[in-house]
């Protein structure tokens, strides 16, 4: 199965960490993020991965020469001209994602100790055209799914705005979304959208008709390192011995 790791964004949240270098080269225990991610990426058997990339673009294509790739394939989705999103990125590696297979995102942002393979196996289980990794914590932009497991809503608590997708078998139960996620191939044919947008919309105006299912991930650590503060925090209280 491929993967791909979006890092392109500006990484606006870590300034000032993000000031001189891209989002994907922030340092956690010593260790740039990209690395942490292509490492974790490694040990559950990924050896083809493609990362969009963006801002401070060729600091990461330096820093994966250095590297050798670790040692597997690795391509480039270049962004430079302009920032397409989680959805449009997604279509712009299209040339190397759409092999049949189903293939794996990951924001580079975000450290987990979920287990990749298991995820795997309920999306091949189910035979979903997308699984979205999930927990239960505190968001401000909860996805609804009903007792089936089907993407059914998205709400902003703040706002309340709200998009329905379809309509609830049993309860509703909200959850946030991890930033990981398991796509089939199918879902090039579907997407209508064009430029940048984000993929969760397109989840949305699937899943009235498509299989988009939770994989429920609350048992496991999870950590957003999207944010300057966050950075900050994990750094002083926690370490990376939870991934090995």
């Amino acid at each position: 199965m491929k993967a791909m790791i979006l890092a392109a964004g500006h990484g606006t949240r870590l300034q000032p960490l993000t000031n001189n270098k891209p989002k994907a080269l922030v340092e956690i225990k010593g260790v740039p993020l990209l690395e942490i991610i292509i490492k974790r990426l490694i040990k559950f058997g990924f050896k083809d991965l493609i990362i969009n990339l963006h801002h401070f673009a060729d600091q990461i294509i330096d820093f994966l020469s250095i590297n050798q790739n670790f040692g597997i394939n690795i391509q480039i989705s270049d962004e430079s001209e302009q920032l397409l999103e989680t959805g449009g990125g997604i279509m712009h590696a299209k040339w190397f994602l759409d092999d049949n297979h189903p293939f794996l995102v990951y924001n580079v942002d975000i450290l987990s100790d979920i287990d990749l393979n298991e995820m795997v196996e309920f999306h091949q289980k189910n035979n979903s055209m997308v699984t979205l990794a999930v927990k239960e914590r505190e968001t401000t932009r909860q996805i609804l799914f009903d007792d089936e497991n089907n993407l059914c809503e998205w709400r902003n608590v703040q706002t309340r705005e709200c998009k329905i997708s379809r309509e609830p078998i049993g309860n509703l139960k909200p959850l946030a979304f991890s930033g990981i996620h398991i796509l089939s191939p199918k879902i090039f044919n579907l997407i209508e959208e064009t430029g940048a947008f984000s993929i969760m919309d397109v989840y949305l105006r699937l899943a009235k008709n498509h299989s988009i299912k939770a994989f429920d991930h609350s048992h496991t650590k999870w950590f957003d390192l999207g944010r300057y503060e966050h950075v900050l925090e994990f750094n002083e209280t926690e370490d990376l011995d939870f991934l090995k």
